[in-house]
Formats: C-alpha cells, sequence, structure tokens
C-alpha cells in the first residue's frame, strides 16, 4: 500500500505557518498518542515502526513531515483505526495541544510516558 507523505507546517518569512488543524477533526481521529522523549530517543522509530505492522496488515498510513527535519516524523495517522501518534516534545509540544485541537477537544487522549 502506498505510503502518504506531507507537511502541515512550515517556516515562511512572515514566521511559522500552520495546518495542523486539518488533522484536529474529531471524526477523523479518534484516538491520539503523544510520544515524549529526547532526541534521539527514537519518537520516529517507534512511529515509522508502527506504520510498518500497520502497511504490513493493509492499512493506508499518512507521515506528518517535520519541516525543520524531514527524515523526522512530526506525526503518523492511520485513517482508517482513525489513530495518530504524534510527536509532542520541544519544539513540537506545541504541536498536539494548539495545532491539534486538544484545547477544549472532548475525545479521550492517550498519554504514554
Amino acid at each position: 500500500m502506498a505510503n502518504i507523505q506531507y507537511f502541515l507546517g512550515g517556516n515562511t518569512p512572515a514566521g511559522f505557518y500552520s495546518l495542523y488543524h486539518q488533522l484536529s477533526d474529531p471524526d477523523r481521529i479518534r484516538a491520539l498518542y503523544i510520544i515524549k522523549g529526547g532526541p534521539g530517543s527514537g519518537k520516529s522509530t517507534l512511529m515509522r515502526r508502527v506504520e510498518r505492522h500497520a502497511q504490513a496488515i493493509g492499512l493506508e498510513t499518512e507521515q506528518v513531515l517535520c519541516s525543520g527535519d524531514p527524515d523526522s516524523l512530526d506525526a503518523l495517522v492511520i485513517p482508517r483505526l482513525g489513530a495518530a501518534l504524534v510527536d509532542g516534545t520541544a519544539p513540537q509540544g506545541i504541536v498536539p495541544l494548539v495545532h491539534f485541537g486538544l484545547c477544549g477537544w472532548h475525545h479521550d487522549v492517550v498519554v504514554v510516558p
């Protein structure tokens, strides 16, 4: 199955431009897993491993690439499951709370330390 990759934000002369709010639709994402850890701790590796397993059972995946480092992931979305894994560490720490619309979001959010 084809893997979809895209950016939802980028640095512009006017500052950071974000489209992360497009992933905050609770009808689209019902389970959100926020991954926190230091640089090089394996957050993107974990997301890629989950992606490989999802694809192995025939699920389409979407990679949200980090605009500052396209080799890193800001998020992995598995649309059919309504699930997303997101990098919740700085500087991406603002992504789960603001860009994904979690402030006032009334769906269950699972935080795995």
